[in-house]
């Protein structure tokens, strides 16, 4: 080995390609050969001791992945495809695998048909309460409530509120800021603004959605006081008896 950069290098690319479904051996060989160029499984087996019965094993199922090459002399030969073919046949055996992961969920039954969910969960971090506001976007098929604070309003949600418009779904925007509303009517002028019985930005308020009288979600935002960047926490139900949805409803849709 040339030394702890390269096998730094080597690991990180392993690990990756492990991700990606390759054995820890295939991976290896894989990536030695890269360095190599092209060698036997001797060659490989030499550069950091992977056993030779191993090699041909993981080459047997790279050449299947088309990631490999057999030159049948003696002893045989191995070439790996160029480093920008190698990861566009992965990109495209990732983009199939989710193809069909989507499908097999698509036609996934739930257990329970109608189920009643009477629970609240818990969402922490920024990043997961903003994926989880859009999910529940994505799926409103009649109404959304919404409301939310400058910060916390990304291109995503307004994407995510955009296309529900276009399916039809009516959207009422709550009493938020003057810069929220712009920016939201400035994409979705038939947003329906309404009064609430205070303005949403106050009292550390991060964003609140109920969509569909079933499901609803509310966050607040956390200043801990010290150099720690403001967190995000939201508390979400799904249901129309679920206790959260009904409580929030009463209070931010009664003049709807």
């Amino acid at each position: 080995m040339a030394g702890n950069s390269d096998e730094q290098l080597e690991y990180e690319c392993v690990s990756l390609l492990k991700e990606f479904g390759l054995s820890e051996y295939e991976a290896y060989t894989f990536v030695y050969l890269l360095r190599l160029g092209s060698g036997t499984a001797k060659d490989v087996a030499d550069v950091d001791g992977v056993p030779r019965t191993r090699v041909y094993d993981a080459v047997d199922t790279l050449h299947e992945a088309g990631l490999v090459d057999v030159q049948y002399s003696s002893p045989k030969r191995f070439t790996p495809v160029s480093r920008e073919t190698a990861v566009r046949k992965l990109e495209l055996q990732r983009e199939n695998s989710l193809t069909e992961l989507r499908e097999l969920f698509d036609r996934l039954d739930p257990v329970d048909p109608h189920p009643e969910e009477f629970g609240v969960w818990t969402v922490v971090d920024r990043a997961a309460v903003a994926s989880r506001l859009v999910e529940f976007m994505d799926d409103a098929e009649d109404e959304i409530i919404y409301m939310t604070v400058d910060e916390l309003l990304t291109d995503d949600h307004l994407d995510a509120l955009t296309a529900a418009d276009a399916r039809g779904v009516d959207i009422h925007l709550g009493n938020v800021s003057d810069e929220v509303e712009a920016r939201i009517l400035d994409d979705i002028p038939s947003t329906n603004s309404f009064e609430t019985a205070w303005r949403w930005a106050e009292e550390g308020a991060g964003s609140l959605l109920i969509t569909d009288r079933r499901t609803a979600l509310v966050s607040v935002l956390v200043d801990r006081g010290d150099t720690s960047p403001v967190e995000e926490t939201a508390i979400w139900g799904t249901g129309e008896q679920n206790s959260l949805v009904v409580v929030l409803r009463a209070i931010f849709t009664w003049r709807l």
